[in-house]
């Protein structure tokens, strides 16, 4: 009889060692520590074949531990699984910088964890069944899909290289939505981008996988009891066998996907066929994350790159921008000789809204009039908080008809716009409007200064008017 398999698991929380050594001692020799100290010595000592690492533990965090684990040559070539939030993309990142093998988030999914574990520590005989074909496919499907960061072309290369190599009258990728709704996602006999939406009570088998988070073998839809109740439903169908296998990862980052393979073949689903279907589905799951985890991060980072440009209170974009902005503009209106209208205006006695009404009343009035410029200014123009409160519109291709028409209406709009908390007290502006047209200004910050000058004009004729340059 094969000893069993070390796994060290490292972790600071008792609970979270206590519940995978739960999990994983019935087939392996669980050892536990504490930190990341103990963990290289730990590792040093019992040489485990897998070591299961928390990021976050005092004193040696387990990246730290990770990157030492990896630079020993006792040590290095020995798995390393990190456990780590998945808010913590950056840990992940680092992670796998350092040398991690794979990584697991919280929080823990145990039937993703063991699914993790086995596929780490699988020895040469579990693929002694599989056919060289076999092999090549799970060599090209891992070499196809690993850099593709497209979900769904994921999901269509893995039907299509199944359906070449077992003999199947059906391969698809089904997904479970929020809603508890089943699609097939792709499947070999859909075309491109086209997913069907199924009644989830016809699929006992689909259903089963879900619920336990396990594949599920149907040898014979005419016999097995599971089928009983949809077996009406299968008549004059070719297959006579069924696999489902999750493609097991946590559920917030990819969504809830099977793999489900209906084969012709009378003897059932074979050991060779379930091995490649799992083993499919492994690699899949491991893509699948890497592409949402890349779509995630990319989103995140147009996210904080939007929000380097935007005013925090208003949402508009901010001072730096705006002069950006407008040098652009001037140089394309220069370039192509077409006008470019800016308009300025400050609100009027903004230290008495402050005083009176305090300045958290202040703050609302600031983004109540950043929320009518945005309805009244079109997608071409950009609005931005100058700073304070003076506020600046950049037209492009705009006249100085058109500015004054704008900022006449920004003007009647703030001054009739009811603000929270202010009840009949109302809010006016003073504004100023330049225009570059046939070559009249040298440079964008001359077209600033006619622009702030009007607009100081207008508050020295009373306020509440709206002046050109």
């Amino acid at each position: 009889m094969n000893p069993k398999k070390k796994i060290l698991i490292v972790d600071d929380e008792f609970f979270f060692r206590d519940v995978l050594k739960d999990a994983l001692q019935e087939r392996y020799d669980v050892i536990e520590g504490e930190n990341g100290e103990e963990a290289i010595a730990l590792a040093e000592e019992h040489q485990p074949d897998l070591i299961i690492l928390d990021v976050l533990m005092p004193d040696s965090d387990g990246i730290e531990a990770c990157k030492i684990l990896k630079e020993k040559p006792a040590t290095r070539k020995i798995p390393v699984v990190l456990f780590t939030s998945l808010a913590k993309k950056e840990d992940i990142v680092r992670g796998l910088k350092a040398g991690a093998d794979d990584y697991i988030t919280k929080p823990m999914c145990l039937p993703e964890i063991i699914a993790r574990v086995d596929a780490h520590l699988r020895t040469k005989d579990y693929y002694a069944e599989l056919e060289h074909r076999d092999l090549l496919l799970l060599l090209e499907l891992s070499e196809n899909i690993s850099a593709i960061r497209n979900p769904m072309t994921i999901l269509r290369i893995i039907v299509e290289k199944m359906s070449a190599i077992i003999d199947v009258a059906r391969c698809s990728i089904v997904s479970i939505d929020t809603k508890g709704d089943i699609y097939v996602k792709a499947s070999n006999d859909l075309l491109e981008n086209e997913e069907i939406k199924l009644e989830l009570y016809k699929y006992p088998e689909i259903r089963k996988s879900l619920e336990l988070k396990q594949p599920v073998i149907i040898n014979s839809i005419k016999e097995d009891p599971l089928m009983a109740p949809v077996r009406k439903y299968m008549e004059g169908l070719e297959f006579n066998s069924i696999v489902v296998i999750p493609v097991i990862k946590k559920e917030s980052v990819i969504g809830s996907f099977l793999l489900r393979t209906a084969s012709p073949l009378e003897g059932g689903i074979t050991e060779r066929i379930y091995k490649v279907c799992q083993l499919v589905a492994n690699i899949s799951a491991n893509a699948l994350e890497n592409a949402m985890l890349f779509d995630s991060m990319k989103t995140a980072q147009e996210y904080f790159e939007e929000m380097s440009i935007r005013d925090g209170l208003t949402t508009l974009y901010n001072h730096r921008h705006f002069y950006t902005r407008l040098e652009e503009e001037f140089s394309r209106a220069e370039r192509y000789d077409q006008p470019l209208s800016l308009i300025f205006f400050d609100i009027d006695d903004f230290k008495r809204i402050n005083d009176t009404y305090g300045h958290s009343q202040g703050d609302e009035v600031l983004k109540q009039i950043g929320m009518l410029i945005r309805s009244l200014a079109r997608e071409s123009d950009l609005p931005a908080r100058y700073g304070g409160e003076e506020f600046a519109v950049v037209l492009p291709n705009t006249s100085s008809e058109g500015a004054l028409d704008l900022a006449a209406r920004l003007r009647t709009a703030i001054r009739e716009h009811k603000f929270t908390n202010m009840g009949d007290d109302n809010v006016t502006i003073s504004a100023g409007v330049s225009t570059f047209a046939n070559k009249n200004i040298s440079s964008f910050d001359r077209l600033v200064h006619l622009a702030d000058a009007a607009m100081y004009q207008a508050k020295r004729q009373g306020k509440d008017h709206v002046l050109p340059a």
